[in-house]
């Protein structure tokens, strides 16, 4: 019960202090002061913005009636330097008062042992004015420099220890660029706004993807009292470029098929013939666009280019394939280059085995295939002892199940011829013997097969 009163008087407390007058307050004066809390590094506690101070009071309610009141002001040097202030009034038990509050400059006020820092600014001697809003003819490929006409000093204030300070005016410059989207695959056109500090009369942006209009708005000050000025630009016609690349193989699901021996992750290829799908997103003053195909990674020596955003190039040659892309906006001043692919097709190679088993198990050994890799150009052929042409095979991915004219053959040895090519140049010619084993015991006879 205790535990649970205690509790609630420290929330009642709480709530006694949000709702507790501030110590520092204004009168007078035709708008609301606008107030910040500073970096707790400058020592300061609030920073005032007076939209005019002309006949603005600043008061100080103090929380302890019985303590002396004595308020300092200061300058760039820093508190050390502070001089007590003249002219303070005494409003009543709780309130003292400076009738006519000077402006730029801090505050320290002295309650007892207790002292509250403050930095007051008077808006209308840093004003901002925006007239117009242009753009350089002399475009950067990276950066866009945007020129402001109007003016707005800096509104600097003082730390407690005499170090300049520049308040964040709190510019707003808005325009649209493209961003590229993952999940959906496409540049996508988006709004942006830079937040701009300090008033000056070039502001540099990176370069928009996109044609677009430049709106400055401002300041935070005159946003607070309703009073917010913006200015636009004409039409900025862009030609900074980008590109986003993507490289898509076909996927071959072939069980007698090996990789190529460097599959950990950073290539593509592996055997011949390998079909890639290469795709460039471009943004939208991309002009010039071309693939670029060489054999060192530098791609000082490029043997081909091709001219469009995608091309689907099957590799039936071994060795390392390097792809990029590159694109130019139309004066060929702005460039982009994607991403470097890494395409190896390796050795070739083709092993036959000599045994089989077609009825034994389903899916085990029951299908005579060789084992390949990179293999470009393949054929076949399948004798029975006395010569007869049993099976012909085209690709090395296909196979033989121990039919002939749909039933399956006796067991014993039949024989094969093979012709093929690899990827690297290599000229295959085999020939062996294949061993059909005895399938019998499996629940099926052996018998009505072929008769040799």
């Amino acid at each position: 019960m205790k535990k649970s009163l205690f509790v609630t008087l420290i929330f009642l407390f709480a709530a006694f202090l949000e709702v507790m007058p501030q110590q520092v307050s204004f009168t007078g004066g035709s708008r609301a002061v606008f107030e910040e809390q500073p970096a707790a590094s400058t020592g300061l506690d609030r920073i005032y913005v007076i939209y005019d101070s002309d006949g603005v009071s600043m008061n100080y309610t103090q929380s302890n009636t019985s303590a002396t009141v004595t308020w300092y002001t200061y300058g760039e040097r820093g508190g050390g330097y502070a001089e007590v202030v003249s002219g303070v009034e005494r409003v009543d038990s709780r309130v003292t008062r400076l009738p006519q509050v000077v402006p730029d400059c801090g505050y320290i006020i002295e309650e007892g042992t207790d002292r509250t820092y403050v930095w007051v600014m008077d808006y209308s001697g840093y004003a901002l004015s925006l007239s117009a809003l242009g753009f350089d003819s002399q475009r950067d490929c990276g950066t866009t420099r945007i020129f402001v006409d109007g003016s707005g000093r800096e509104m600097t204030y003082y730390t407690i220890n005499g170090v300049p300070q520049q308040l964040d005016r709190g510019l707003t410059l808005a325009y649209r660029t493209l961003e590229w989207n993952d999940e959906n695959a496409a540049w996508e056109e988006t709004e942006v706004e830079e937040n701009i500090e300090t008033f000056g009369t070039a502001i540099a942006v990176p370069a928009p993807y996109c044609n677009t209009e430049f709106t400055l708005h401002g300041d935070r000050f005159l946003r607070f009292w309703g009073m917010e000025e913006s200015v636009t630009s004409s039409t900025y016609m862009t030609s900074a470029v980008a590109v986003e690349t993507t490289a898509v193989q076909e996927e071959r699901d072939v069980a007698n098929e090996k990789g190529s021996g460097e599959e950990d992750g950073s290539t593509m290829g592996g055997s011949a013939p390998a079909t890639i799908t290469f795709t460039a997103y471009c943004t939208d003053a991309m002009m010039h666009n071309e693939w670029q195909m060489s054999r060192d990674q530098e791609f000082n020596n490029i043997e081909s280019r091709f001219n469009q955003p995608e091309i689907t190039q099957t590799f039936n040659e071994g060795g390392t394939f390097y792809f990029r892309f590159y694109g130019a906006d139309g004066s060929g001043e702005c460039e982009a280059i994607g991403e470097t692919y890494t395409v190896f097709i390796g050795e070739s190679s083709l092993e036959c085995p000599n045994a089989f088993s077609p009825q034994a198990s389903e899916g085990i050994n029951d299908e005579w295939r060789v084992s390949y890799r990179s293999i470009v150009e393949f054929h076949c052929w399948i004798f029975n002892r006395w010569g007869v042409k049993i099976c012909e095979l085209n690709s090395p991915d296909q196979g033989w199940d121990g039919k002939y004219k749909g039933k399956y053959v006796k067991t014993g040895t039949y024989f094969y011829v093979i012709e093929a090519r690899g990827a690297d140049g290599v000229e295959y010619k085999l020939k062996g013997d294949i061993n059909i084993l005895n399938y019998t015991g499996t629940g099926r006879s052996s018998s009505g097969g072929m008769t040799e």
